[in-house]
Parts: C-alpha cells; sequence; structure tokens
C-alpha cells in the first residue's frame, strides 16, 4: 500500500501506453504529463508550466482549446478526448449481490438457532431407533402411531427450514431493492448536477460527467470543483481545500502565483476561468479514490481487516460520483514523503465519524434489547421445566432406567423441547420490528420525493417528526426569490415606481446603466421566457437579476456594456462576501485613470460616501447629518415596506493616483452615491399557512436572514412569524452577539438561554451568528426537552449551520453544491411549505413504528405466554414452531408492509412534537396491548382447556409425539390467528382514537394484506395438513373463530372507554437513551465498527445484531472502569476536537454518504 501511494503515477501502467501513441496524432501533452502536473503546487506547478508551455494559453493551445471560446462543440472531437483523457466519472462500487445479501441476512442469530435446530430435528426424524419397538423404553413414545405418521416426523424440521427461508428472501429483497432505490437516487442526483463551461464562445450548462480535458470552466463562489484545472483568470478566487489537503485556511488562486485548482474542492470567495487538465479517476480525486479501492481489495484477503477497510470503501465511492472529498479525500497530496504510513492515515480517514443515533434508533436499540433479554429468560425457563418435568416423569415416578438403545428416543423428546424453547424465543423477539422501520422509512423517503423532498439521510425524515424548531432563511424559502426593483431613489427624487427614463438627467442614466451592468458577475443576466406570457427567466444572482431588470424596465440593455467591456479586461474584483457585504469593481478608463463601481447594503455603503448626484447630476457633499437624513426619510419607509435597500455609487482615481489595490479599505472610501434602490421578494402565498401549521404543531419558526432589521420585521410580520400583541425579540447580529457574549468575547450558554426563547427575527447576521444560534439551542438545558433543530440555507457559509442542525435542508434550485454536501434534505422547490410537508411525514414515520409495535407486542405477550403455560402444563405448546413461525414471520411481516404504509394526515400536526425522551410505547398504548392480550388469553385458555367440551371434539392435551394434528389445537390456533387479524385493525391508532375505520380505505396496502393473510390462514387451516399440524375444520367452527376475532374490536371499545390517566400502575417503555446510557451505547457501538453507509441501509438488521450481541457479552462494566483511568483525550466516547458524543454536543455529522 505504501509503495503504491508513491507510485500514483504508475498506477494504471497498461491504459497509460496504449494511450501515450496518440500524442503526435492528437494533442500535445500526454495524460501521465497532465497527472504528473497536477500533483504540484504553487510556485513549482507555476515553474512547471512555464518550463513546459510557456505559459496557460500555451498549455491550451497543445489541448487544442481557446481560453476565451472553449472547445467546438464537436460530438467526435468530445469522444476522442474522453477516450485519450478518459471520462469524468469515478466507477462506484460494485452494488452487493442478491446473494451476498441473503448470505447478510442468515447471519442473524435467532435464525441460526432456527436452523440448527431445524436441522437437528430432521436429522433424528429419520433415524429410527432400534429401541423403538422394546417395552423396556415404555410408553414414553406409545400412542396412536400408524406407520405413515411416523414417516411424517421430518416435516416439521423441513416447514421450519422452508420459513427461514422465506424470512432471509425478504430481508434480503427488501435490502437488495433499497439499494437499488438508493442508486436510482444517487444517479438522479448526478444528473441533475450541472456545470458552467464555454463552447464556441457561449456560456453552457453541462452535465459534470460530460466535462472533458481541454473545456473552459467558469467556477464562481460556490461551487465545487468537479475536476481538476489550471486557472486562466481569477477574480479575488479562494479555495477551501481542507477536503484534500486538510488545512483549513482558504487558499488564494491566481493565475500568476498559484493557478492549480483540484477536484473535490470548495470555492469560498471569488470567480474565475479554468482549463480542465483532469478528469474522473485522474484528477486528484479520483486518483485518491483509486488507491482506497485498492487498498480494499488487497485487504480483503485479510479477511478481518477487509470488513473494516471495505465499510470506509463503500462511503467513500457512494460518494465518489459525488465527487465530494469529505471522507476518502482527507490526505496529504499524494507526493507525500512518507508513503507507509499512507495506509495507516487512510484507515484512519476513511473510517467514518460516528453520528449520533436518531431519536428513533436510540428509543428502538433500547426496547430491542429489553424485549431481547425477557425472550432468551422465557425460552431458558420454557427448555429447563420441560426437560425436568420430563426427567422426573419417566426416571423417578415411573422409576424408569435410562437404556442405551433408548437413548435416540430420549434425545428426540429433548429435541422437541429445544424446538419448543426457541419458539418461545422466536416469537419473543418481534423480528418484524427492523422491517416496518426500513419498509416505513423507505415508503416515506418514496412519497416524499413528490413532495420536493429529497431524502439524503433515511434517519432525517423521522427525526424531523421530532423538530421543535425551525431556522429558515429569509430569501427564497420565505418569498418567492424573484427580485424586482420597485422603489428607487435618483437625483434627489423618491420615486414610488420606476421612473421614466426621460426624468432623468442622462449622465445619472448612463452612470446607473454601466455601474448596474459591470459590477455584477457577468453569469448573472435576464432571459427571454420560455413560454409566451410567462416572466422573463432570471439567471443567476437573484439581487443582481433584480438591478438589471431595472437597467431593462429604464428602457437600456446591459448586454452592449458587457461586450464593449469583456470580463478579462475588468481591472480589479472584490467579490461579494458575507463579511463586506458589497461589491466592487475597477474599471480603466479610456482616457486614463481608473473608475470603481460599487454596491451593497445600503447601511453600510452610505457610510463610504461622502458625495451624491443631484438632480442634475452634478456632485454634492454628503455629510453624516445628510445620511441620517437619508435613512430617516428614505431607507426605513423602504425597509419597513419590507424592501431590501441597496446603494450603489462609483468614485474616480486619476492616472497619477493609483492606490493600492490590495489595501481595500482604503480603495473603496470617498465614494459617489449614484442611487438607492428598493428591492422586494414578495412573500410566497402559501408560506403563512404553513407558519401557521407549524405554530399549532408546536413548532418555533425564526427568522435568520443578511436584511436589514426593518425589511426582516415586515416580512416576519407578513409571514405570522411575528404577531401582534406577542412577546418576540428583533434583533441584529452586532446586538445578539452582544448580549451572548461576556466581557472576553466568549460566548456564554447561560445568556443565549435568556435571548433563544423568545428570538423570532435575527437580522443582518453573519454565518456565524447562524451557527452560534443553532448550537446554543441544541446545547440549551433550559426546557425539559432538548430542541430538536431543523435549519434551511443555500449558500456555501451556511454548511457549519446545515451540519451542526438536527436536520439540515438546502435548496435544491438555488443552493450551491457545499450547502447541498452539508445537508440532509434537499428542498427541489426551495419552498418553506415543503419543510412541513417534512415534518408531517417524519411524524407519520413514527406514529407508523408505534402502530407497528403495538399489534407486534400484543402478538409476543400472547404467544409467549400461551407457549411457556401450554408447555409447562401440558408439555407441548398449543401453538407449534410452523405456526409460531407463520404468525410471526408473515403476519409480522405484513402487518410492518400494512402499517407502515399508512398515508399522513392533517390531524398530526395538531399535536406537540413527542420529544427525545417520550417513550415509544405510551401509557395508552401499554394499555392497549396489555388490555387485549387479557382478552386474547382468556379465549385461549379457555379453548385449550375446555374446548374440547365446548365443540364435542377429541382433547389435544399430551398428545404422544409424531401424532396426528388435532382438531382441537387447529381451532386455538385458528381463533389466535382470527384475533390478530382483527386486532391490527385496532392497532391503526395509537392515541385512543374511537373509530378504528376511519381513513381504512385510502390505504388500499392495508386492504389487501388483511384479505390476503385471512384467505392465506383458509387455505392453511383446510389444506396445511401435517407441516402446519392443522386438520380441517368445518364451517360452524369457522364461524365460531371468525365470532371470537370480531370480539377483538368490541373489546377494543371497551378498553378506549378506560381512561388511561386512571391506571397509574401502568409502566412505559422504550424511552430514549439518557445521557450517561449515550457514551455507553456509543462505547458498545464502537466495539464492532460499521460503516456509515452500511450502517444506513442495514439499519434493522444492525439493531438485532447489537440487542443479541449486547445480551451475550455484557462488556460495559469492564468499559466503564477502563474509562475511568484512561486520559480524556484516548476517550472512545470523544468526538474528533474532544467532546463527549452525549446528546447535548452530537460530533460533527459524517459527509452523507447515502443518497
Amino acid at each position: 500500500m505504501g509503495d503504491m501511494a508513491n507510485s500514483s503515477i504508475e498506477f494504471h501502467p497498461k491504459p497509460q501506453q496504449q494511450r501515450e501513441a496518440p500524442h503526435a496524432g492528437g494533442f500535445g501533452c500526454t495524460l501521465a504529463e497532465l497527472r504528473s502536473l497536477m500533483e504540484l503546487r504553487g510556485a513549482e506547478a507555476l515553474q512547471k508550466v512555464q518550463e513546459a508551455y510557456g505559459d496557460v494559453s500555451g498549455l491550451c493551445r497543445r489541448l487544442k482549446t481557446s481560453p476565451t471560446e472553449g472547445l467546438a462543440d464537436n460530438a467526435n472531437d468530445l469522444e476522442k478526448r474522453r477516450q485519450i483523457y478518459g471520462q469524468n466519472f469515478i466507477p462506484p462500487k460494485q452494488p452487493k449481490t442478491f446473494l451476498q445479501l441473503v448470505w447478510e441476512a442468515l447471519q442473524d442469530v435467532t435464525l441460526i438457532i432456527l436452523e440448527v435446530a431445524a436441522i437437528v430435528s430432521l436429522g433424528l426424524s429419520f433415524y429410527a431407533p432400534p429401541g423403538e419397538e422394546s417395552e423396556a423404553c415404555g410408553n414414553v413414545s406409545a400412542g396412536a402411531e400408524d406407520e405413515g405418521e411416523a414417516e411424517a416426523g421430518w416435516i416439521e424440521g423441513a416447514a421450519i427450514l422452508l420459513s427461514v427461508i422465506c424470512v432471509v428472501l425478504v430481508t434480503a429483497f427488501n435490502d437488495w431493492s433499497k439499494e437499488k432505490q438508493f442508486r436510482g437516487l444517487q444517479s438522479r442526483i448526478e444528473q441533475e448536477q450541472k456545470f458552467s463551461v464555454i463552447r464556441n464562445g457561449q456560456l453552457l450548462q453541462v452535465p459534470v460527467a460530460a466535462l472533458v480535458v481541454g473545456d473552459i470552466a467558469q467556477v464562481k463562489y460556490g461551487d465545487l470543483l468537479p475536476a481538476d484545472g489550471v486557472l486562466i483568470q481569477g477574480n479575488d478566487l479562494k479555495i477551501d481545500e481542507s477536503s484534500l489537503t486538510g488545512e483549513s485556511d482558504h487558499v488564494r488562486k491566481s493565475a500568476d502565483k498559484d493557478p492549480m485548482l483540484l477536484s473535490g474542492t470548495h470555492v469560498m470567495e471569488g470567480s474565475g476561468r479554468m482549463v480542465v487538465t483532469a478528469v474522473g479517476v485522474n484528477s486528484q480525486t479520483g486518483i485518491i479514490f483509486t488507491l482506497l479501492g485498492a487498498g480494499g481489495e488487497e485487504e480483503e484477503k485479510k479477511d478481518k481487516k477487509g470488513k473494516q477497510q471495505d465499510g470506509a470503501m463503500e462511503s467513500s465511492q457512494t460518494k465518489a460520483k459525488k465527487q465530494d472529498g469529505a471522507v476518502a479525500m482527507e490526505m496529504q497530496p499524494l507526493k507525500s514523503a512518507e508513503g507507509g504510513e499512507m495506509e495507516e492515515r487512510e484507515k484512519k480517514k476513511a473510517s467514518v465519524p460516528k453520528k449520533e443515533k436518531s431519536v428513533l434508533q436510540g428509543k428502538l436499540t433500547k426496547l430491542a434489547v429489553q424485549i431481547g433479554k425477557a425472550g432468551l429468560v422465557m425460552s431458558a425457563i420454557t427448555v429447563i421445566i420441560l426437560v425436568l418435568y420430563f426427567v422426573i416423569e419417566t426416571f423417578v415416578v415411573k422409576g424408569q432406567v435410562w437404556l442405551a438403545e433408548c437413548t435416540p428416543v430420549y434425545v428426540q423428546y429433548f429435541v422437541k423441547f429445544f424446538i419448543i424453547g426457541v419458539t418461545v424465543l422466536v416469537v419473543a423477539v418481534p423480528e418484524g420490528l427492523p422491517l416496518a422501520v426500513t419498509i416505513s422509512l423507505a415508503y416515506s423517503v418514496k412519497k416524499m420525493m413528490k413532495d420536493n423532498n429529497l431524502v439524503r439521510h433515511l434517519d432525517a425524515c423521522e427525526t424531523m417528526g421530532n423538530a421543535t424548531a425551525i431556522c429558515s432563511d429569509k430569501t427564497g424559502t420565505l418569498t418567492t426569490n424573484r427580485m424586482t426593483v420597485v422603489q428607487s431613489y435618483l437625483g434627489d427624487t423618491h420615486y414610488k415606481e420606476i421612473p421614466a427614463p426621460s426624468a432623468l438627467t442622462p449622465k445619472i442614466l448612463d452612470l446607473l446603466v454601466h455601474a448596474i451592468s459591470i459590477n455584477s458577475a457577468y453569469t448573472s443576466k435576464i432571459l427571454p421566457p420560455e413560454k409566451e406570457g410567462a416572466l422573463p427567466r432570471q439567471v443567476g444572482n437573484k439581487t443582481e437579476c433584480a438591478l438589471l431588470g431595472f437597467v431593462l424596465d429604464l428602457k437600456r440593455d446591459f448586454q452592449p456594456v458587457r461586450e464593449r467591456i469583456p470580463e478579462d479586461k475588468l481591472y480589479k474584483v472584490y467579490t461579494f462576501n458575507s463579511v463586506r457585504k458589497s461589491m466592487s469593481t475597477v474599471i480603466r478608463m479610456p482616457e486614463g485613470g481608473f473608475r470603481l463601481f460599487s454596491k451593497g447594503a445600503s447601511e453600510i455603503l452610505l457610510k463610504k460616501c461622502t458625495n451624491i448626484l443631484n438632480s442634475n447630476g452634478e456632485l454634492r457633499s454628503f455629510r453624516p447629518r445628510d445620511r441620517d437624513d437619508m435613512v430617516k426619510k428614505i431607507i426605513e419607509p423602504m425597509a419597513c415596506d419590507g424592501l431590501r435597500t441597496i446603494c450603489i455609487a462609483y468614485r474616480d482615481f486619476s492616472a497619477a493616483q493609483e492606490p493600492d489595490w490590495e489595501n481595500e479599505n482604503e480603495v473603496v472610501g470617498d465614494l459617489t452615491c449614484i442611487a438607492i434602490v428598493g428591492i422586494e421578494d414578495p412573500v410566497r402565498p402559501e408560506v403563512p399557512e404553513a407558519i401557521r401549521k407549524c405554530q399549532r404543531a408546536g413548532i418555533t419558526v425564526r427568522m435568520v436572514t443578511g436584511d436589514n432589521i426593518n425589511t426582516a420585521r415586515a416580512i416576519a410580520a407578513k409571514c405570522g412569524i411575528i404577531q401582534p400583541g406577542e412577546d418576540f425579540l428583533c434583533l441584529e447580529g452586532k446586538e445578539f452577539n452582544r448580549r451572548i457574549r461576556n466581557e472576553k468575547g466568549e460566548i456564554e450558554q447561560e445568556r443565549l438561554d435568556k435571548v433563544w426563547p423568545k428570538l423570532r427575527v435575527l437580522a443582518r447576521s453573519s454565518p456565524t451568528d447562524k451557527h452560534t444560534l443553532v448550537k446554543g439551542i441544541i446545547d440549551s438545558t433550559t426546557g425539559e426537552q432538548r430542541q430538536v433543530v431543523a435549519v434551511t440555507g443555500d449558500g456555501t457559509n451556511d454548511g457549519p449551520a446545515l451540519k451542526k442542525a438536527d436536520v439540515g435542508f438546502a435548496m435544491g434550485i438555488a443552493g450551491t453544491d457545499v450547502a447541498k454536501e452539508a445537508s440532509d434534505i434537499i428542498l427541489t422547490d426551495d419552498n418553506f411549505t415543503s419543510i412541513v410537508k417534512a415534518v408531517m411525514w417524519g411524524r407519520n414515520v413514527y406514529d407508523s413504528i408505534s402502530k407497528f409495535l403495538q399489534f407486534q407486542l400484543t402478538v409476543n405477550v400472547v404467544a409467549v405466554i400461551v407457549a411457556f403455560t401450554g408447555a409447562c402444563i401440558t408439555q407441548d405448546s398449543p401453538l407449534k414452531a410452523v405456526q409460531m413461525l407463520w404468525v410471526n414471520l408473515i403476519m409480522d411481516t405484513f402487518a410492518s408492509l400494512a402499517l407502515a404504509t399508512e398515508p399522513p394526515t392533517d390531524s398530526l400536526l395538531l399535536r406537540k412534537p413527542y420529544g427525545r425522551d417520550k417513550p415509544l410505547i405510551s401509557r395508552t398504548m401499554m394499555k392497549n396491548i396489555l388490555g387485549h392480550a387479557v382478552y386474547q388469553l382468556t379465549i385461549i385458555f379457555t379453548l385449550l382447556f375446555v374446548g374440547e367440551l365446548f365443540f364435542d371434539i377429541d382433547s389435544g392435551r399430551n398428545a404422544p409425539l409424531h401424532s396426528p394434528p388435532s382438531e382441537h389445537y387447529t381451532i386455538i390456533f385458528n381463533t389466535f390467528v382470527m384475533m390478530q387479524l382483527f386486532n391490527e385493525i385496532n392497532a391503526r391508532k395509537i392515541h385512543g382514537e374511537r373509530n378504528v375505520f376511519h381513513g381504512i380505505f385510502g390505504n388500499p396496502i392495508f386492504c389487501t394484506i388483511v384479505l390476503g393473510t385471512f384467505a392465506i390462514q383458509i387455505v392453511i387451516v383446510q389444506f396445511g395438513g401435517k407441516p402446519f399440524s392443522c386438520s380441517p375444520l368445518s364451517t360452524e367452527q369457522w364461524l365460531w373463530c371468525l365470532f371470537v376475532g370480531v370480539g377483538e374490536l368490541v373489546w377494543g371499545q371497551v378498553i378506549a372507554t378506560i381512561p388511561t390517566s386512571q391506571l397509574k400502575c401502568l409502566k412505559e417503555a422504550g424511552h430514549g437513551p439518557g445521557k450517561d446510557e449515550m457514551t455507553d451505547e456509543e462505547l458498545a457501538e464502537g466495539e464492532e465498527e460499521i460503516d456509515h453507509a452500511e450502517r444506513e441501509l442495514r439499519r434493522g438488521q444492525i439493531l438485532w445484531f447489537r440487542g443479541l450481541n449486547r445480551i451475550q457479552t455484557q462488556p460495559r462494566t469492564a468499559e466503564r472502569r477502563a474509562l475511568a483511568k484512561m486520559p480524556p483525550s484516548t476517550h472512545p466516547g470523544l468526538g474528533p476536537d474532544h467532546r463527549p458524543c452525549s446528546p447535548s454536543s452530537p460530533p460533527p455529522s459524517p459527509p452523507a454518504p447515502d443518497l
């Protein structure tokens, strides 16, 4: 592995030798040359470019491309480039085959126990013991056995095996279809990812995979670079290379100092053009992925290690296509000297940081462990009682002697007892639970796509149901993001609508048109509408589009101005960023000297203005007193109408007084104000209703925006975030920081706790303020519940807040790649109402799983008690292993499907969020579970002990081994199943509602499953025969069974009448993990590292593994002692920045491998 790291250039020896041939026939650079060039940085790289190609345009000539016109859009040429230099695509890891998934499903501990039991049972049934005829073995094996029946002994074992195969196939198919869905979503996301390139002099958006070497790509603020390239021209370009180098400082890139741009890095500021020099597996990201890939294969030979490496691979490869590097690429550039350490480092970096368990996962794991323990205890007791009873009965009471030839007979009995014990365990463990969780989440994710929520992390879906706070952006989320200038202040006049061009002095008009056309990104433009009668299309930054639209409304055009002064003629550009809150561009004047145009937030830029243009277009001085006047008379009234105010200004420099362009404060000062414009972004019509729904559902909506406080307050009032008469706070970023920081400038949680509960609007906020607010709310311990916070964001700088939040929503249309990468859910329509739909689906997932648990646990409680008492009193469980498996597997699987696909209703938004500590099984549910269990047990025991008298049939109790199935036990089995079927309808409601049929026809899956199960049950009873231990029933018997089943619905109403508040004795179950336990859970997880992607995909399985592993090995106490002795930095429960991974401070969540 170490050698591999150093020999990264010789990595693809064969393809390269074939590829080097076209050197002459094609281009002036080979693949190997470009690859070695891209491994250099800074001055070294610049020197290499100058030595080999003269300069960047020399490199472009060799690659047969033009720095300004780009490639000719010629299919043959593009194809040729793909063949020589490769495609911009990193092949994903092979998906698991169906057989691999089957093998994984077989690893389930319970299934293994069953398989063993079945095989032993099969083996013994084929073995005819010689001692069977001898009297010596006594009446142990006596009984009505004719030859045919003895032959049928193998059926039970075979049937158990068959049902195991069913479980495995269902699980494997479920995993397989889920993996397929994930890959489908993955490729959808990829096809949607586009990048701007210049071909034939036209700016085009092409899919990332279509980029080729030689393309001229436009890079701008917020992009995630999809390929390696060399910068041709850049404006104030800063790149975050931390994903490749681990250095957190932004690297300034320029054509004359450091022109190397690498794939997988993020553009944090500025813009520019680059020539693409390496794509796909030959780019820096690609090289690392192939190295990781090779590492995985080598390691797999060393079996155990292979598993971990493979895990890392899975997550990195799933992300590989997304060109994201945050996991796999956190390594040094490949020219590192310590090649040997490469392997270690890769392993460390590639193992994904742990994400705090989702609320539901924590509760389920805990519940699973509790149930698992109870099941094991019950099954062990059952087996012990049966064995003891048999031994005492045979050898003590009857005084028989153990004879050698009788051994097989006795063993056969013991096997039967063992199978009964296993059956109890199987029934106790709700096998359908993982399936229910999976189906419910997968179903919701699929449906959420239709509601414009593209879910990238499965658990985000369910966390959203617990959200208590939403911090939303204003622009584009609450508003339409279609900016238009509606008011302006030009030449001493405040215009309430667009002025007529004739009303303005030509000088002012000309300056305004130039200031707007030149001082905005050239990628922002207004195109004619796509359909007749539609609005013109705004492309690029919306604020800039509003200003360009203003130019068009003044009957002027920005395009001719841009053609006269193309982008590469701009002398200096200070691009917009969240600190400056302004953008400035310097151009050279034809008559010598320079002119600077500037635009930005009015209150910031006006402070830098010393002059203003009067109505004749002449300068007059602009003193602080005038500024205060203007703020009062012009800016505040505009802001109170909900307008965003932008100041447009300019400054001239004579040729003699050229300033130091790096000293930005000096350059952008002493300005002359041309105009103030008020831009409106209307509130989306559906938003006020959506916010009302949120407030009714107990979710606080806060608005966090960069706009000024008056605009923000006006919009918040329109949306209904703030209501007259309420006690709320609207703060600006500065004031917010003043209130939450102590004298030393450190943030104090107590101070924050005084601010956030009432805070509704945070204006003029920086991205750090947003992150501080989100972190403060999450870490707060003031309320009885820990807050669950959702955040929306679209800019690159929103990344930290999106990562920190419990659920991060990125904007699909306006969002940058960086924001999407940090998010959990992407809003494909950028609309706030989609967030409300996500809340509804999240709550629905939670309720679906609760419904399933209520149904499942009733079945479990009854079946376990019946099997246990039956076995202890009559030495034989009234419900046979195969019947139990039918109830457990099929009823569970299908019930999970039926109950997990209940569609959400608006009533879900009428209750408060459950919160982190609310148990999965509420007291109402516990009342339902125990109430129905009482009814079912009463019926079954009545049938078991006096049923034969009631129906006038032979008793099935104390039947000898291999005796034919009795009608008595068949009636018990059938009644049991009927009661479950009708109880499934009861389980549709978990909050004590009376009408359990409400909305039942809205879920066709549910109806189909209930009817389908009923039909199969008829077939099993009438034709199941020996394998299912059933004998056919008469119509009258069937009607009695149905009658008892329908009784469940009546009994349900009786239970609903009992007020839960009276039943103080009921315990709740499945609480969220407490704080101390959390670290413990984390520790136990650390033992078997399961990588993140794998964990998401097979979460259900893993819950059970973990539950059962934990029961078998209880390493906790030992670990606690070990922990106490460890220095804090080595704590396995500590995150990368040494904060304990307890719920109060979750570790930085890993970059998503999923969708």
